[in-house]
């Protein structure tokens, strides 16, 4: 089975982009969770990915954030935004039910420099995350978690740490906020696969960088105990990164692939 989870930067302006991807691809995708839709749910490319056989829930928004999943087979017990939080009106988690997987799909802030109130809504975002897995799941459940976490976990996760040391996606209390995410019980399942690989998920649109592959590593899928041992290979695929035309996102997918 295998779970992809891409950062589009706009569903509408990198559909043609996503439909040859899959197309290149084989059509050997079971899962894909979208982030940064910027777009509402009747704008949503639905009959595309129809098409193409997934079916697809949506989450979406308008102009910002907004995520979506769409599978090969349909949904069970969609969520959209954690529960009770009717005052939040940024859509940036959307879970569901899987071939038995508890699968949460999340688009974290971006966040700000410290004492900025972005700043402290990311903070306060990754703890509501971390509440929402206290309350309605446990260690032991078959789950996975995918998105655009927007924080480098560690140095090696950025291209230069000098030169990104203090900014956003590096701050030491974004990383604690990270980890004590971790710490209820995920793994991060690339770094297990591969502990001191260099790879990346982000590159600036500016200056060449994903030519000279100076990015970061912000894109994550993290599971639980009960499926790390299932987790064949994650993957990076540079090839709608690497596009001229159609403009590409300035996120790479990530495609974790488990043996179920």
């Amino acid at each position: 089975m295998k779970i992809c989870t891409f950062n589009v930067n706009s569903i509408r302006v990198r559909k043609d982009l996503v439909i040859e991807w899959i197309q290149h691809r084989g059509d050997d995708l079971d899962v894909i969770c979208f982030q940064e839709l910027k777009a509402v749910d009747e704008q949503f490319p639905l009959t595309d990915f129809e098409q193409l056989g997934f079916h697809c829930e949506v989450f979406g928004q308008k102009t910002y954030n907004g995520v979506a999943i769409c599978t090969k087979q349909p949904l069970e017990k969609a969520q959209k935004g954690f529960a009770g939080d009717t005052a939040d009106e940024q859509k940036r988690f959307l879970a569901a039910q899987v071939e038995g997987i508890h699968l949460i799909n999340i688009y974290a802030p971006h966040g700000g420099l410290e004492g900025e109130d972005k700043f402290h809504y990311k903070q306060d975002w990754y703890h509501k995350l971390t509440t929402h897995l206290k309350d309605h799941h446990t260690p032991e459940d078959s789950l996975l978690i995918v998105g655009d976490f927007n924080v480098a976990r560690e140095d090696a996760d950025v291209h230069d740490p000098i030169a990104l040391k203090g900014a956003i996606g590096t701050l030491p209390t974004e990383r604690a906020v990270f980890e004590e995410l971790m710490s209820w019980g995920l793994f991060d399942t690339f770094r297990h696969k591969y502990p001191k690989k260099r790879q990346f998920t982000w590159w600036d649109y500016i200056g060449g960088a994903i030519w000279k592959d100076e990015g970061m590593r912000i894109d994550y899928a993290l599971c639980t105990h009960s499926l790390i041992a299932k987790v064949e290979d994650v993957e990076v695929d540079l090839w709608p990164r690497r596009r001229r035309q159609p403009k590409p996102s300035d996120h790479a997918p990530l495609i974790i692939t488990l043996s179920l």
